[in-house]
């Protein structure tokens, strides 16, 4: 395990909530630089979030109804593109925009687990920057989507959690935006740990200097806890992590983001934290004030995170308690200015669990229990 050698500035202790509910005591270490991770300014903004308003009576019992007191200075558009004839929208996490502001989804063919596999559609989507649909492809090709990457020269990364052993899944491509396949990473449906090798992988995020992190693994208690670095072509640099529930350790990574200094936070989503680590695998802080994260981003040095199970359901797979969800909006280090509530939270999962944000900073979202898509312009 890896952990910062910089001087501590600051130490801090909280409980962390399992799925299985059981708290775990972890000591958060903090690097010392010019601007710390977390200061004792963000401690206090975390503390007086914990105490707000009623958000509606009315709502599950099992959900979390109190709102942070955060500001919220966007507006919510809901279902914004339109599936072609004969088609609707499945569950997904996945979407992004190119440079020209088209929308790109990768659903589940229309339904959830197992969709794909008894379907003929295609899983990945083009849509205008109205919302127009103007292409798709990857029909037969895919198991369960997960996710969906536009890299800076517009090409597509597609990730590939599900698998069928010994068959196909548990992989990732790399397309032109006309579907041609570029690069192949991973073999088809074989599990394995090693270079080369994936289990379960949910997310990809590039670095400034174009090689590739990847989430690898997911709630499957048999799947990957780590993070694996690969150059831009996909050859193997090094992996991090572990399961279990201490720094540099996973439980359910689900998505990650890498910032213009290479600095990659990860949202350890079972462990309802995020872990920061350096551009090397080091840990720099662990963050719980974040919600329970589904997915993470950033933008132009502006961190993302949305938070999509979040529940009081005690003994419930999602519970962690005191969290509404919704969207956070913060800063590098670690002060969130921004909160997007879920309008109506309910069941397992509600609101987006996966963004992205475009150039103009519109924050977009696909939900794996509501089947939209969603966007969140700023006012």
């Amino acid at each position: 395990m890896k952990l910062s050698t910089g001087g501590v500035v600051a130490l801090i202790i909280w409980e962390v909530q399992t799925m299985a509910n059981t708290s775990k005591n972890i000591e958060l270490h903090f690097e010392s630089s010019p601007k710390p991770l977390l200061t004792a300014i963000s401690i206090v903004a975390v503390l007086s979030a914990m105490t707000s308003n009623d958000a509606s009576a009315q709502q599950d019992t099992q959900q979390n109804t109190l709102l942070p007191d955060y500001p919220n200075s966007y507006t919510m558009y809901d279902d914004v593109v339109r599936m072609p004839a004969g088609r609707v929208m499945g569950s997904g996490n996945a979407v992004d925009v190119d440079s020209r502001g088209n929308i790109w989804v990768f659903e589940r063919c229309g339904g959830n687990q197992g969709a794909c596999l008894e379907s003929d559609v295609d899983p990945v989507l083009k849509f205008s920057p109205e919302g127009e649909f103007l292409f798709s492809f990857g029909s037969g090709m895919f198991v369960w989507p997960h996710g969906i990457i536009v890299d800076d020269d517009d090409n597509l990364w597609i990730v590939d959690a599900g698998v069928i052993d010994g068959e196909k899944g548990n992989q990732i491509f790399k397309f032109n935006q006309e579907g041609q396949l570029l690069i192949e990473l991973g073999q088809p449906g074989v599990r394995g740990g090693g270079p080369g090798q994936f289990n379960e992988p949910s997310d990809l995020a590039i670095g400034p200097d174009g090689t590739l992190y990847i989430v690898d693994g997911h709630i499957n208690p048999d799947s990957n806890r780590r993070i694996v670095h690969l150059t831009a072509e996909g050859e193997f640099i090094e992996a991090w992590g572990e399961k279990g529930y201490g720094p540099l350790q996973f439980e359910g990574p689900h998505s990650l983001a890498v910032d213009s200094q290479g600095r990659i936070y990860v949202g350890d989503r079972t462990n309802n934290r995020l872990q920061v680590l350096s551009p090397e695998g080091e840990l720099l802080a662990i963050w719980a004030h974040f919600g329970r994260p589904s997915g993470v981003r950033v933008h132009e040095d502006k961190l993302y995170v949305v938070d999509s199970e979040s529940r009081a359901a005690e003994g419930q797979y999602g519970y962690n308690p005191g969290w509404h969800r919704g969207i956070y909006v913060g800063t590098l280090d670690g002060m969130i200015t921004d909160f997007i509530p879920d309008p109506s939270p309910s069941g397992g999962t509600s609101f987006p669990e996966g963004i992205a944000v475009d150039d103009n900073g519109v924050v977009w979202g696909a939900s794996v229990g509501d089947r939209v898509v969603t966007k969140y312009v700023r006012n």
